[in-house]
């Protein structure tokens, strides 16, 4: 393992890389230390040596986390949450009501991660261990959570990636922990100063109206911040709205036209990843971008997800 020093974000607020899937910014725990020291987010369980890295060079242990919030039950996000919280004595895992069932028994969550991975599973996830019920707290819709004694964190339903997501309103940096609802962000893309998001459409909860609208319910929150699960921060909160309302049309476009010829969601990822390559070689991203494979990779996740949903749309 070699970690790195965890990214001060401002506002006490500290961003850990879990080396997701071993990539560098791939996925990553934030870290709001409050009153009860407060996590959002996991990641998998193969991220939580480098979570317990991450506190102790910010001059913290496990034994002082009080709240490990996910933000929706995605292994990536939620995966080591188990794992992490045997370390955990005082903490309890902050959940949306419609995860909660399955972080206390895994077993749909791993077969359906394992359709997608295949044999990749076990060396990206493995193990996936149950949340003891008395050990999570739900909060739904408007519900809040007191950290500190100025904070009070506000939960906000937020389906479209996933009808068990929820997204977290931090008053102090009027920042919004969203998780995949409002896409992922690729720092990767920055060095070349490129600002660079795509909304995340992976299976089985996938449906583009409904993300739509919890975008528009950011937008009227007058968001300063935006933390995104992949990967980082963004005070330019007005070009992740306009980037996802550019990009979800275009997926769910080539999207029809796959399907309506008889294609898989093969055929749809490598017309994904044409149009976003096409887009980047604009600003002169060459094909040997690191960037690259994630973008590979997610698009053929993106691809699963937009294709399952418009066949059920069809039914």
């Amino acid at each position: 393992m070699k970690a790195t020093e965890p990214i001060f974000l401002g506002h006490r607020i500290h961003l850990i890389d879990g080396f997701d899937m071993g990539w560098a910014q791939r996925t990553g725990t934030y870290v709001i230390a409050e009153d009860e020291l407060t996590l959002v987010e996991t990641g998998p369980s193969p991220s939580v040596p480098y979570i317990r890295e991450g506190l102790r060079r910010l001059g913290f242990s496990p034994e002082q986390v009080k709240y490990i919030i996910v933000t929706h039950i995605h292994l990536d996000h939620a995966g080591g949450a188990g794992l992490f919280l045997r370390e955990c004595p005082q903490a309890k895992i902050v959940v949306h009501p419609k995860g909660a069932r399955h972080l206390v028994d895994p077993s749909r969550l791993i077969a359906g991660a394992r359709a997608v991975y295949h044999d990749d599973f076990d060396r990206l996830f493995d193990p996936i261990v149950a949340v003891p019920e008395e050990r999570i707290i739900v909060r739904a819709d408007q519900e809040t959570l007191q950290i500190g004694a100025n904070c009070v964190l506000e939960f906000w339903d937020t389906p479209g990636h996933a009808n068990h997501h929820f997204s977290i309103y931090d008053p102090v940096s009027r920042g919004m922990f969203t998780g995949d609802t409002a896409g992922v962000f690729y720092p990767q893309l920055q060095r070349d100063g490129i600002h660079f998001v795509l909304p995340s459409t992976s299976p089985n909860q996938f449906d583009p109206q409904a993300m739509l609208r919890s975008v528009e319910r950011f937008e009227q929150r007058g968001l300063a911040r935006i933390y995104f699960g992949h990967f980082g921060m963004t005070d330019d909160v007005a070009d992740v709205y306009r980037q996802v309302r550019e990009w979800l049309p275009v997926f769910v476009a080539e999207g029809e036209a796959v399907v309506a010829a008889g294609l898989g969601d093969g055929e749809l990822a490598e017309r994904l990843f044409g149009r976003v390559l096409a887009h980047l070689q604009s600003f002169g991203i060459g094909d040997g971008h690191e960037v690259l494979d994630v973008l590979r990779l997610d698009l053929q996740v993106c691809a699963m997800g937009i294709v399952d949903y418009l066949q059920k749309r069809r039914k």
